[in-house]
């Protein structure tokens, strides 16, 4: 797992580099800006992808294949019907959120061509996000891994093609992602068909058991009722990282394009961490399922350790080379002298954030998504903003400072709320 998360911000810093590398910031700029519009909507759609992983893990100890495999065809119902809708209003969201984002003329400009193709991919990247949550769920971090490569190798194949070869710039990257996303999808259904035919064959030829599991009104509200505290939890997590790139776009083109590198890097230490996060999630849900308290919290302790020594060794790397990343993703001297002054919280940011990780993918396993919103609710509004407003004369130092506390509050409420309450009460 920790494998299959580095490839998904890989690929970032790779079209972070291919766009980095063009003569103006305001390209990367631009880019930035659009590309988080478009993982705005995917992220707040993450409860498709938590929630699936949790119940397919639970059904998994639970060893029922008819619900696992439910589980599985109602997070692809509900992912296409969100991404259908997007696609149809895409024209207010695109104006309200380039109005809300800033940023120059020209980084307006070049944000509207790449969302405005990114979009038609959303269908694809939300059932990607139940299929590999599908896959997670019942342990299958292998065939995970390798899905991921091969789309991150479409994608960077097509990016270098599509710039350099077709000089298409912001456009090339954006229509890229859009294939991968595509691909990815296909080679997700085509590995879940070669190896679930029969199961599935089997569930959707007996109606009165298809439709008695669909349509069970209990658990239709509980699995809404998960996914809104899921969703509330991400929406407070967006925010956070939403006004640190509009903050900074209104600080300037330089300050968005060094924000959008640092980005990058804080997604390759979140999905490196969050690796060991999804497999704990697999191995807690299927404990869950199987009401086995001792294997539950030893699957918590050993996850721990290896979180930490992890995050002990992404601290280093940045320590080490930090400065030698911000040369390869962009040659404009402007946005690497103005990064390099924020590679300490590159540093710092694993260390303080390893713990929030590793308890999400416990509560995700446990499916005590309240818990999460609760968390991230106080986080949020107890600690990032407040901690920004009484610090914004620091300028962009601030939007991290604020951050790093964001994420240290999370993880000491989380693990609380396991060691303290939790473990004990869970099948009490």
């Amino acid at each position: 797992m920790v494998l299959s998360n580095i490839t998904v911000p890989l690929l970032g810093l790779v079209d972070t580099a291919v766009i980095g590398h063009l003569e103006h910031a305001y390209f990367l700029g631009g880019s930035t800006i659009g590309a988080m519009l478009i993982t705005l909507v995917v992220s707040l759609c993450g409860f498709l992808r938590m929630s699936t992983t949790g119940l397919s893990a639970q059904t998994l100890g639970l060893g029922d294949l008819s619900k696992n495999l439910l589980v599985l065809l109602r997070g692809v119902f509900l992912a296409f019907i969100i991404g259908l809708l997007l696609i149809l209003l895409q024209s207010p969201f695109l104006d309200i959120a380039l109005t809300v984002a800033g940023g120059s003329e020209k980084v307006q400009w070049y944000a509207y061509q790449y969302a405005q193709i990114r979009i038609w991919g959303v269908p694809a990247s939300l059932a990607n996000l139940v299929i590999l949550g599908w896959l997670i769920g019942n342990q299958q971090g292998k065939t995970v891994m390798w899905v991921l490569i091969a789309t991150n190798l479409v994608n960077v194949f097509l990016d270098l093609v599509f710039v350099y070869v077709f000089n298409w710039q912001v456009q090339g990257v954006a229509l890229a992602s859009l294939l991968a996303e595509y691909s990815g999808m296909s080679l997700g259904i085509v590995f879940i068909a070669k190896y679930y035919k029969n199961a599935l064959k089997k569930l959707l030829l007996d109606k009165q058991q298809f439709n008695r599991l669909l349509l069970n009104k209990q658990v239709l509200r509980n699995y809404f009722q998960l996914n809104r505290d899921i969703l509330i939890r991400t929406l407070c997590l967006q925010a956070c990282l939403l006004f640190i790139t509009f903050q900074g776009a209104r600080l300037g083109d330089t300050v968005v394009a060094a924000n959008a590198i640092l980005m990058n890097f804080l997604l390759l230490i979140s999905f490196s961490l969050d690796g060991i996060a999804n497999a704990t999630e697999a191995m807690v849900g299927k404990a869950h399922g199987e009401k086995n308290l001792k294997e539950l919290k030893r699957t918590v302790n050993i996850s721990l350790f290896w979180s930490f020594i992890f995050a002990c060794f992404y601290a280093l790397l940045f320590a080490v080379f930090g400065s030698f990343f911000l040369t390869i993703i962009s040659d404009i001297p402007s946005v690497i002298d103005f990064a390099q002054q924020y590679i300490a919280w590159m540093v710092l940011l694993p260390l303080v954030s390893c713990w929030c990780f590793l308890y999400d993918g416990v509560y995700i396993g446990l499916m005590q998504a309240k818990v999460m919103r609760n968390s991230m609710i106080v986080a949020t509004f107890g600690c990032f903003f407040p901690v920004w407003y009484l610090l914004q004369d620091m300028g962009n130092h601030s939007l991290w400072a604020a951050y790093s506390a964001f994420m240290l509050v999370r993880g000491i409420s989380l693990a609380w709320h396991f060691h303290y309450y939790q473990a004990e009460s869970t099948y009490a």
